[in-house]
């Protein structure tokens, strides 16, 4: 099992950046396929990027395709989401999850380990 714990949020203008962390422990996150979903008030979890260990492939929503990039640290086992030009809608907070499947999926239910969550606010 591993355990994911994520950081980096807080609050932001428009247009500005944030960068989020998500380190693992318990085992390593080289194995694994990681993603990060927000949920804002009300709505349900929406799929953000994802990124597989092995092949470094990578997946993005449409609302954050050119804004944001996710990429991994292997010596630190930690995966980040780099957000760039905020804008207000991407209020949430945001997970990161892991599956120990290969490939990169936008499904929350095919991820099985999930972080406690990290707030992201973005003022106009």
């Amino acid at each position: 099992q591993v355990q994911l714990v994520e950081s980096g949020g807080g609050t932001v203008q428009a247009g500005g950046s944030l960068r989020l962390s998500c380190a693992a422990s318990g085992r390593t996150i080289r194995a694994y396929t990681v993603g990060w979903f927000r949920q804002a008030p009300g709505k349900d979890h929406e799929f953000v990027a994802a990124i597989d260990w092995y092949h470094s492939s990578t997946l993005y929503a449409d609302s954050v395709t050119g804004r944001f990039a996710i990429s991994k640290d292997n010596a630190k086992n930690t995966v980040y989401l780099q957000m760039n030009n905020l804008k207000p809608e991407d209020t949430a907070v945001y997970y990161c999850a892991s599956t120990v499947r290969p490939g990169v999926y936008r499904s929350r239910s095919s991820y099985d380990y999930w972080g406690q969550g990290t707030q992201v606010t973005v003022s106009s």
